[in-house]
Parts: C-alpha cells; sequence; structure tokens
C-alpha cells in the first residue's frame, strides 16, 4: 500500500535546522582510491583521525596523511572500481591501539592492518596487513557488533549463505570464522545489492534485513536456522535500517529502493503485521520544481544529525557507479543530503531535505560522526571524485 502520508515532505531545504548552519566543506584529495571510509582516533591524541582509501588523515586538522598500505590510484572512467569498500576503526588485537578493517570489493577479501603504535612517524611505513575473511558478498555488508560481546563482526552473506564473520579476541591474526544463520539462497550473490541489521520485531535481539523481507534472529544461543519474513522492500538498495519513524513503539524499516535507479522509503509496521510503505523520494523520478530529486543512493546512514533525539537520513547520489554512460543521469550533479525527522502533533511523519552539497555524493557507505569534537556528526565521504570531510557549523 502507497500512502500519501506527508505531500509537503520534499521541498528542499539549503541550510539546516534551527540551531544549526551549513556544513564546512574539506576536499582532502581529488584521487580515486575507495568508496567507503572511517573515522576514529588512530594515534592516541584523543582527535578523530579520518580513514580514506590507503591514507589516513590526522585530526583535528586533518592537514597531514600517513599511508597504512601501499596508495592505488583507480580510474574514474567507464565500468572501473576500487579495492575498498567499507572500513572500520576498532582495536582488534587489544593493544591499546584502533587498527583498520577495510572490505574490499565484493565478493574479495576483508584485511585488517594492524596499527604498529606512533603511526605519525614517517618511518613507520606500511601497516602489517591480516586476513579477516577471504569472501565477503553483497555491496552493503555491515561491521557491527551483532551478538553484544564488544567485537565487530562482518555482517554478509558468503556462498548464498547469510551470517556474520567474528574473530577470535585470543588470537585476532587469525582468519574468521563464519556463521550460517540463514539459507543457501541462490540469488544472494557477490554483487547483491541492499542488506541492514536491526531489531524488527522489537524482541531486543537483532534481525537481518533485505530486500525481500527480514530474518528473525531466534537467539545466539540457539543452533537453528533464521526465519524469514517476506516483505517487498526494495529492488535492491544499500544500507537498511529498522528503527521507530512514528514514535508507535514498532521499529519500522528505512531502505533505498533501488542503488543504481530512484526511490527511497520507509515501512510503518503495522500493530497486526505487515507494513505500509511511505515515500520520501519518489520513485518515478517526477522532475518537479523545488523538490530533492537525485537517484543511486547507494550510501546510506541513519544518525541524529541535529541532536533532537529522533535520527535522521543522511544519503546522496553516488557519483559515477557505471561510468558516465550507464545508470539514470550519470552526469547530474552529485548531491549530498540530509533529512531531518521530525513528527507533527497529530501524529504525522515529516522527512525534511537538506542540502549539504552538490559537488561530492556519496560512494557506497558513509561515515556520520563527531570528527571535530563538538558532539554533532560531521559527514566523510569517500568516492571517484575523492575525500570530502563535511563538518557541521553550529550556531
Amino acid at each position: 500500500m502507497y500512502a500519501a502520508f506527508c505531500a509537503g515532505l520534499l521541498f528542499c531545504s539549503a541550510g539546516a535546522a534551527t540551531g544549526q548552519s551549513a556544513f564546512d566543506k574539506t576536499h582532502l584529495t581529488d584521487v580515486f582510491f575507495a568508496e567507503g571510509g572511517a573515522i576514529g582516533d588512530l594515534n592516541g591524541d584523543g582527535a578523530a583521525d579520518l580513514v580514506a582509501g590507503p591514507y589516513w588523515y590526522a585530526g583535528p586538522s586533518f592537514e597531514a596523511r600517513h599511508a597504512f598500505y601501499e596508495p592505488k590510484p583507480f580510474s574514474i572512467k567507464g565500468f572501473s572500481y576500487s579495492d575498498n569498500f567499507i572500513v572500520d576503526v576498532h582495536d582488534f588485537n587489544d593493544d591499546g591501539r584502533n587498527d583498520i578493517l577495510v572490505i574490499g570489493f565484493p565478493g574479495q577479501e576483508a584485511f585488517w592492518y594492524e596499527n604498529p603504535g606512533d603511526p605519525d612517524a614517517e618511518e613507520i611505513g606500511y601497516w602489517t596487513r591480516h586476513l579477516a575473511f577471504p569472501t565477503v558478498d553483497n555491496e552493503s555488508p555491515h561491521i557491527l557488533d551483532i551478538t553484544g560481546n564488544g567485537h565487530p563482526d562482518i555482517v554478509c552473506h558468503v556462498e548464498g549463505y547469510l551470517g556474520y564473520a567474528s574473530y577470535d579476541p585470543e588470537r585476532p591474526t587469525e582468519p574468521w570464522t563464519f556463521r550460517q544463520v540463514a539459507g543457501p539462497y541462490e540469488e544472494l550473490l557477490r554483487f547483491t545489492h541492499g542488506f541492514g541489521v536491526g531489531d524488527v520485531n522489537g524482541d531486543a535481539l537483532p534481525d537481518l534485513l533485505m530486500s525481500n523481507g527480514w530474518w528473525e534472529n531466534p537467539g545466539f544461543d540457539v543452533d537453528t536456522s533464521w526465519k524469514h519474513h517476506e516483505e517487498a522492500f526494495a529492488l535492491g538498495g544499500a544500507q537498511m535500517y529498522a528503527y521507530d519513524v512514528d514514535g508507535d513503539g514498532l521499529n519500522d524499516v528505512i531502505t533505498s529502493r533501488d542503488a543504481h535507479g530512484w526511490g527511497l522509503s520507509w515501512f510503518r509496521q503495522l500493530p497486526g503485521g505487515g507494513f505500509e510503505k511511505y515515500i520520501i523520494l519518489r520513485e518515478d523520478a517526477a522532475n518537479e520544481p523545488g523538490r530533492a530529486r537525485f537517484s543511486q543512493l547507494h550510501a546510506v546512514a541513519l544518525v541524529d544529525m541535529d541532536r533532537d533525539g529522533l535520527k535522521d537520513i543522511v544519503t546522496g547520489k553516488r557519483f559515477r557507479a557505471h561510468g558516465e554512460a550507464m545508470d539514470p543521469e550519470p552526469n547530474a550533479p552529485p548531491v549530498l543530503y540530509w533529512f531531518r525527522l521530525t513528527r507533527t502533533e497529530n501524529g504525522e511523519v515529516v522527512w525534511t531535505p537538506h542540502l549539504v552539497d552538490d559537488d561530492s555524493g556519496v560512494g557506497v557507505a558513509l561515515a556520520v560522526e563527531d570528527a571535530n569534537g563538538d558532539e554533532y556528526p560531521d559527514i566523510l565521504v569517500v568516492n571517484k571524485k575523492g575525500t570530502y570531510i563535511f563538518r557541521q557549523k553550529i550556531r
């Protein structure tokens, strides 16, 4: 069911909500190294650093950059891709220093790079690389602590099986172990689009989300397959989320419709079961003046951007995902937006789009968290146009 819930949602607002101004944009490099990045303290000075491709940029200024593996630029012409898609920062060997985990091209390896200590020193050289997992399928795998044991996992699918790869904290340099939770499914391939982790049914256990439904977590101590609940959420989007959008106590689902097409929606979970669809960005791409309109939402983040207690959506147009001649409007401005969530007194949901930038876009993943110490989330974009950090300016 398509709900015409908020007819005035999509009018574009440059600038920001009350208490905020625009973003400071810094273009750190125009070279294509990767399509995802991370934010975290790597040198232990208390300031957040940035990770983008083979480099980490020392905060808070991000002027000094250091290579932790051999830099390899990639072409932005035609069907060209990097070997660096999803990134995370974590202390894997428990030595008090954060390391870097990189998931490469879909269907290929994930490696973690060991922080050598004093990483600012020029003589340090490249960091020691350890194989985390040999094959990570899906274009939007997640790196998060799905089990609640304090250690991040790689949530993905492998050879048609849904599951997650975990490392042994006592033996962090050994390859990670994959636990199958459902499958195999013939339709799950290395380039499958759309994946998410979230508590759909409210039992405090993280479930799995994909374009064709969700898988119910029976408990991590139960050795049974997770039950599939069929639901037509998308064609194949990007990162998916379970979140109580309307405040009724039931978690809803947020997803882009097509990572290489159009559409952004949230699905209201109904008290009696099932979901009702509400459109944020239209799927028919009608060119309506004054409205937010862009395709290829290949990276979606859910973060409370304005610290009002409600999570907002950050997304944008992936720049030349399949080159300059494929996909809808490949040469249109690569925009970056955040959509502010508010709830009206009569219970309606409103998503107000705010244009962050019209010449950067997104890659396949966004890092959205505080990078400058003011407690407001900033946005790290890494894609074929290079590396950008957008820092919020608060009034």
